[in-house]
């Protein structure tokens, strides 16, 4: 089987949840056949839920496609490091791969912050690649603050 990425579809995700007024982060979740089976934007505000982040809306929909609330032949690529809420969540569906674009320093639970998967706690540890399209998904979310910040008054 020849590589495929699915970040252009997860930035896709992104852009839309911008439009929505939500940070823009996309998350595609991609099973064994290589083959999109759960794609999300963030929808926090939209739903008024702090959980509704991009992966965990994509796991929801991928659990209850495969009736398990186990997906360990996938793979999840999303714009941006999962925070630790996030990354517990990939673990405990013991997703297989995560790909990431944008590293995020602040709020980050795989390479920055908590590190989860670094814990002898952790469940299940995916492999992570990160950097994938991150100057397209560091810049989504660059414009999308700075669009926040110009219309705040002074």
């Amino acid at each position: 089987m020849v590589f495929k990425s699915h970040m252009e579809q997860a930035l896709a995700e992104a852009r839309a949840a911008a439009d929505r007024g939500e940070v823009p982060v996309g998350a595609v979740l991609v099973g064994p056949d290589a083959k999109v089976v759960a794609a999300a934007g963030n929808r926090t505000r939209e739903l008024n839920d702090p959980t509704a982040h991009a992966e965990i809306l994509a796991l929801r929909e991928a659990c209850a496609k495969a009736g398990s609330e186990r997906l360990p032949e996938h793979d999840l690529y999303v714009t941006l490091e999962p925070c630790a809420m996030c990354a517990a969540a990939l673990a405990a569906a013991r997703i297989r791969r995560i790909y990431y674009g944008a590293a995020d320093p602040k709020s980050g639970g795989v390479a920055h912050g908590a590190r989860v998967f670094s814990h002898p706690q952790a469940h299940h540890v995916p492999e992570v690649y990160d950097g994938i399209a991150s100057e397209d998904a560091a810049a989504l979310l660059k414009d999308f603050f700075t669009s926040r910040r110009k219309d705040v008054p002074d």
